[in-house]
């Protein structure tokens, strides 16, 4: 239960912190500083995580990540279920929070819908944004498969490589997709989106669902070759 717990407390955090700049500062690429800000929020959020919970639950956050474990035999199927839950309910609660925020305190939100994501960037095509969270969240999960495997030996900096990972997706990503790379972390801002009258985030929340599974899925099967001895 204390696995569970600690993946709640770390979407949460991820989605207060990382959307909730996004929200406050703004994600224009015309306009870099909001951009940079919001991208290096959601790393740093990362950073801290790693080092607060990850001895606990491992620190994935993510579905995608979990998903990637699991199919490299690092969790079982009861496991991820409750890490599934667990994560989503983060950031659902993570999303309330920022709106019980934004709203007591009549700050604008300069998203538009609770840092959700969107297809906007990408000119609204579903296969772009597809294509941009699978190659995205393929090369992040990468990263964390391999800082967390047995053969790295990146001994207590891998936190901070991950959270740099991140940020650099992040960079790329925003301006087209707004960056999910997280089932969870897009699933909880479209949720009190359509709460508060914007369903458009709910339209094509399932590119920022499937899009990522498939990244970490793909990412879990190439690293599983490329570190098996046969």
């Amino acid at each position: 239960m204390k696995k569970y717990v600690a993946e709640f407390i770390g979407t949460c955090t991820l989605v207060l912190l990382g959307c909730g700049t996004a929200m406050l500062v703004g994600c224009s690429s015309e306009q870099g500083s909001g951009y940079l800000l919001t991208a290096l929020a959601f790393g740093l959020t990362i950073v801290g995580m790693a080092y607060c919970v990850g001895n606990i639950s491992g620190c994935h956050i993510n579905p995608a990540v979990s998903l990637a474990v699991l199919m490299n035999g690092g969790m079982t199927a009861s496991d991820f279920i409750g890490y599934l839950v667990s994560q989503c309910l983060g950031a659902t609660v993570g999303s309330a929070l920022l709106a019980l925020i934004f709203g007591l305190g009549a700050v604008t939100d300069k998203t538009g819908g609770f840092g959700s994501n969107g297809l906007a960037g990408v000119n609204g095509s579903v296969v772009a944004g597809l294509l941009v969270e699978i190659i995205l969240t393929f090369i992040f999960v990468m990263v964390i498969l391999g800082v967390t495997s047995k053969k790295a030996g990146h001994g207590s900096f891998g936190g901070l490589i991950i959270g740099w990972a991140l940020v650099l997706v992040h960079i790329l990503g925003i301006g087209l997709t707004g960056t999910s790379v997280n089932p969870a972390r897009s699933l909880g801002p479209a949720i009190i989106a359509a709460i508060n009258n914007n369903t458009a985030p709910l339209a094509c929340l399932w590119v920022f669902v499937v899009g990522p599974l498939v990244g970490g899925a793909l990412a879990a099967v190439v690293y599983k070759f490329l570190e098996s001895e046969k």
